[in-house]
């Protein structure tokens, strides 16, 4: 796990050294073990290391092949590097290291760009082919890891994060309107761009290319493709099939030479994680959030999770930590949060910031239950709203209704400045929603197919969202996230699967307001026990029947709850005071009147008060140039 950047300028002069330290130096959080950079004319490469399979200078970056000609700088972790190895030696190459990262430089060297394909693992590189003056950059299956890129007049940069193209001089930073309207619609980007004008990010799955001639391509080399079976399934072979996958795809991702823990949340999937992981690894670390709710209200008062992730520690004999967070700790990390987010996406994170930072401190590589909701049907509730859709058109409106996160279509207007919405007026969210939607084909006449057709999307926007923040705030501590869920064997495994494998059945739909945490757990769970079928049956093979059973609990502080009361004067300080940042591009009124249907207890808009806070913060770091740390 590491952090990259570089430079490829056909028509400019040498890159210069200093230019890539400056960029590799904005990163340095993510690789805090060491850099290095490589410079061959027009094209420079920057890496900072984070050392988790094989320490030693050997497996040092930029890596480099036999003959010097092809050159890599990476960030992931590839786990069936072994198996390539032997097959790449097999064939006659010869390796220097223990590395994972070498069996790319030598993939590359026997199956060209297609040795993508043969990774299982999570990455983001940049290789270099001084033989063909030819630049590849490659993002994995899932979008785990992060690359950005910014490309004009044949020159492009790329990194890991966004400070470090900023490092470049002749990157500015504006707001890219499009995506500011993108994420106060959705609360996320479903494209490839990103508030910074101009910075797009690879889509998960593709690679890019550019040669010395400046001519780019860029191309999907896989994507999610959830299909109902035609044949029938044996539910108790499936079942047996999910288990062995499962738990080989943990053991997988124990490959480390430096300590491996677990997030242990008191939920079935990183309970599940931590019951595989704990039998090979004696006193495994686990890491807890909890939450003090002596001022929570509500369903809120069910938000913390420590006693049912203490239970299993007892059980699995983990070495167990946690972190209790009040209502002050958003108001202080939020400007370094921000500033290490940067890419603002889904959710109220700072609780993933804080429980990176604790795990850190004593181990270097942890493992996350993301996935798991989105692969199997964890939000059937979500799934209901289409399924009985009589076509794509009907479809695509109930879903879009619903992906409304934050401002509805029939007040956004308001929100804009009138400078702003002009520009924007035009640009449908609707249509940037249908190009994820039409990115998978097949039936769509049974509800079957239109539950499928929401797990494709919800994976390809929500899940890639969650991904996003885990890998930035992580990184922020210098710590690898890893995410066994999404092991290719078990994504393949679960796009093969029937719905009934994952859902009760279509006609038991409850329909809520995801805006409204918990309501889920008191009303829809208590009524059908849906969602993650065979999961849960398989994880009941090693968890007690009470995680296995339980409602859904996601991951977020009693933030509603907060915002109406501890931080309530922090609010109105930061966003309701109409010489705010964000006032250059949002209207004073209208933020003030939606806060104020929060703030009165009419409306809940935590996750657009959550929201508005972090671009406020976003304008002062970037905008501003006020950078925290």
């Amino acid at each position: 796990m590491c952090g990259i950047a570089g430079v490829f300028d056909p028509t400019g002069a040498p890159v210069e050294i200093a230019l890539l330290k400056r960029m590799t130096d904005a990163i340095a959080h993510r690789g805090p073990d060491g850099e290095g950079h490589f410079v061959d004319g027009s094209l420079g490469l920057g890496h900072r290391r984070l050392s988790i399979i094989d320490l030693s200078d050997r497996a040092a970056q930029p890596l480099m092949n036999e003959n010097g000609d092809v050159a890599l700088i990476y960030n992931g972790e590839i786990y069936n590097f072994r198996e390539l190895r032997t097959q790449l030696e097999a064939k006659g190459h010869c390796f220097r290291s223990a590395t994972d990262s070498e069996v790319i430089v030598h993939g590359y060297e026997e199956w060209g760009d297609d040795c993508v394909t043969r990774l299982n693992g999570m990455f983001a590189f940049a290789l270099w082919d001084g033989r063909q003056r030819r630049l590849l950059l490659a993002r994995d299956r899932y979008g785990i890891k992060p690359l950005y890129y910014w490309l004009e007049n044949r020159t492009l940069v790329f990194g890991s994060e966004i400070k470090a193209l900023l490092s470049h001089p002749r990157i500015q930073v504006q707001v890219d309107r499009p995506a500011l309207l993108e994420y106060f619609t959705f609360q996320n980007q479903f494209g490839d761009r990103t508030l910074f004008a101009n910075v797009h990010m690879l889509p998960a799955g593709h690679v890019l290319s550019m040669t010395q001639a400046g001519d780019v391509h860029r191309r999907q080399y896989w994507d999610y493709a959830f299909v109902e079976p035609d044949t029938v399934r044996d539910d108790a072979d499936d079942e047996a099939e999910l288990h062995h996958l499962f738990e080989q795809a943990v053991k997988r991702q124990l490959v480390s030479d430096v300590p491996v823990g677990a997030y242990l949340s008191g939920g079935m999937d990183s309970g599940g994680i931590t019951a595989v992981a704990s039998r090979e690894i004696p006193r495994l670390a686990s890491f807890t959030a909890g939450f003090d709710l002596t001022s929570a209200s509500g369903l809120e008062l069910h938000f913390d999770e420590r006693q049912r992730a203490e239970a299993l520690s007892s059980q699995f004999g983990t070495e167990h930590y946690q972190v209790v967070l009040k209502s002050g700790d958003m108001e202080r990390v939020m400007p370094e949060l921000i500033w290490h987010l940067e890419d603002l996406r889904v959710g109220q994170c700072y609780p993933n910031f804080y429980v990176a930072r604790l795990a850190s401190k004593f181990v270097k590589v942890v493992l996350s239950g993301t996935g798991g909701d989105e692969l199997y049907g964890g939000y059937p509730w979500r799934y209901y709203r289409t399924a009985d859709s009589t076509d794509r058109t009907q479809y695509i409106e109930r879903y879009y209704a619903f992906w409304q996160r934050l401002v509805p279509n029939t007040i956004i207007h308001k929100l804009f400045q009138p400078d702003v919405w002009q520009e924007i007026k035009d640009l449908r969210t609707i249509d940037v929603m249908g190009r994820v939607v039409d990115g998978t084909h097949g039936r769509l006449d049974r509800p079957e197919d239109y539950v499928n057709r929401s797990l494709y999307f919800e994976c390809k926007t929500f899940l890639h969202g969650l991904l996003v923040v885990e890998d930035k705030l992580s990184m922020a501590h210098g710590l690898e996230t890893r995410v066994p869920f999404l092991d290719n064997d078990v994504v393949d495994f679960a796009m093969r699967l029937p719905v009934r494998a994952k859902l009760r059945a279509l006609d038991l739909g409850e329909r809520i307001d995801e805006n409204a945490p918990g309501q889920k757990n008191d009303v829809y769970y208590s009524r059908t026990n849906d969602g993650k079928i065979i999961l849960r049956k398989m994880l009941a093979r090693l968890l007690p029947d009470q995680y296995v059973e339980g409602a859904k609990q996601g991951f977020s502080a009693p933030d509603a709850s907060w915002f109406r009361g501890d931080s309530i004067e922090y609010v109105k300080t930061l966003i309701l005071d109409p010489r705010a940042r964000i006032y250059e591009f949002l209207r004073p009124d209208t933020v003030a009147a939606l806060v104020g249907e929060h703030l009165s207890g009419q409306r809940n808009r935590r996750l657009l008060i959550w929201s508005l806070i972090s671009f406020e913060w976003w304008c002062r770091s970037f905008l501003d140039r006020r950078s925290p740390v």
